[in-house]
């Protein structure tokens, strides 16, 4: 098709055209931005914890008293929860994957090195701490009874209390020993709480920070036992008992310790889905304001098309007059639709970039991958098509007699 006569009308209607560009621009600029946060977005609440999420609970308490510091406490409790019928085993902890609070310690090579390597999150437990969460050992073993400790040691006596092992995730052994695989972390050492070689006697998969402060999710586990006031005790049941084997948790829980305050119980899915709640809320936000951009851009171009095609009666009918079928009329606005959001695609490409630079200085975010914008721009594309079709099949439908009369 010759595209002259389109661009000889297009030039007569700057104003109008020049708007339906810009209005594309801004479509695709921001719909190529807001579908590569969305899908940051999915991709996060989609990230593995390296807990058996499916079985696990979480009761969260915290005790009465002045002395409520007590590991020998903790352990009754953990020892009470174990009787429960339908507990596989249950151990205490001091957070969790997705909890929200983290506790953090920088990581060394070396006692007299300065600055850390990197900072990773610390997770202290009670035996069968790594059986209860589920995580999968790809290298090494778990903590045996004897190097377990009880945290008032290691406050009284740093050295005599040091950490001499630790289980870590696979990312925090390729992150410390760069081309290590899991097995030939096993035995090296680290440094993190004083100046006491710590060595590396466990792998697991993953095992996800509680939150996203820092850079990186390392993680790493130190026999431990936690005995603060308030505490987190994780249970492994079967998925189908998770109701009645938490709700008799508590309650046995509360006999054992009558003035005990229950702060949170729940399952693990539960504790997924209130970690995840805003970024679902800015996933269906964004999904919504994609949306609206999508549909007022597509009404301007039916509105812009139907203006067109009403003040081109005459024009329409003398090429129908002159021989031009219902087809060719059809795609003639159908063509100048495709130039116009061409146009209007490849100036929103280098807005979509622009503001994908400023996102990146502002909030951190990587870098937009280029193939959203071929996406973007094929459906910016059937959106024009589609959205101009309607006034451009009344365009085709006019009689050449009609069209010559309303001259």
């Amino acid at each position: 098709m010759d595209i002259r006569p389109i661009l000889s009308t297009l030039r007569r209607h700057k104003t109008a055209a020049a708007l339906i560009v810009l209005e594309i621009a801004l479509a695709c600029a921001i719909v190529c931005n807001a579908v590569y946060l969305i899908s940051q977005r999915l991709e996060r609440m989609d990230r593995p914890t390296g807990v058996a999420e499916e079985r696990l609970l979480r009761i969260q308490t915290v005790s009465p008293g002045k002395n409520r510091n007590d590991s020998a406490r903790v352990q009754e409790d953990v020892q009470t929860l174990r009787g429960v019928p339908g507990v596989i085993s249950a151990a205490s902890a001091s957070q969790i994957p997705l909890g929200g609070s983290s506790s953090n310690s920088g990581v060394r090579m070396s006692p007299d090195q300065k600055d850390n390597s990197f900072n990773a999150s610390v997770y202290l437990g009670s035996e069968d701490l790594v059986e209860t969460m589920g995580l999968r050992l790809i290298a090494g073993r778990d903590f045996l009874p004897g190097e377990y400790q009880n945290m008032e040691t290691i406050e009284a006596s740093f050295d005599e209390g040091r950490i001499a092992v630790a289980v870590v995730n696979r990312r925090f052994a390729e992150r410390l020993f760069p081309g290590a695989t899991p097995a030939t972390a096993l035995g090296k050492q680290f440094y993190s709480w004083g100046n006491a070689p710590i060595t590396v006697i466990g792998v697991v998969e993953e095992l996800l920070r509680p939150n996203d402060y820092g850079n990186g999710q390392y993680s790493m586990i130190f026999p431990v036992r936690p005995h603060w006031s308030w505490s987190n005790y994780l249970i492994a049941t079967e998925p189908g008992r998770r109701a009645e084997v938490l709700k008799a948790a508590v309650a046995e829980l509360q006999r054992v310790r009558p003035g005990r305050v229950v702060l949170k119980e729940n399952t693990f899915a539960e504790i997924r889905e209130e970690y995840y709640r805003q970024d679902r809320a800015m996933a269906w936000l964004l999904s919504g304001v994609i949306l609206a951009l999508l549909i007022v851009t597509a009404l301007g171009i039916v509105g812009l098309a139907s203006f067109w095609v009403q003040q081109r009666t005459k024009q329409i009918g003398v090429r129908r007059a002159l021989g031009a079928t219902r087809g060719q009329i059809l795609r003639y606005f159908q063509t100048e639709n495709f130039l116009l959001t061409t146009i209007g695609i490849a100036l929103g490409m280098a807005l979509a970039f622009a503001i994908n630079l400023g996102l990146m200085k502002l909030y951190e975010l990587p870098r937009l991958p280029g193939w959203y914008l071929p996406v973007g721009a094929l459906c910016l594309w059937l959106l024009g098509q589609l959205a101009v079709y309607g006034p451009a099949r009344r365009a085709a439908m006019v009689p050449p007699a009609l069209a010559t009369r309303s001259a």
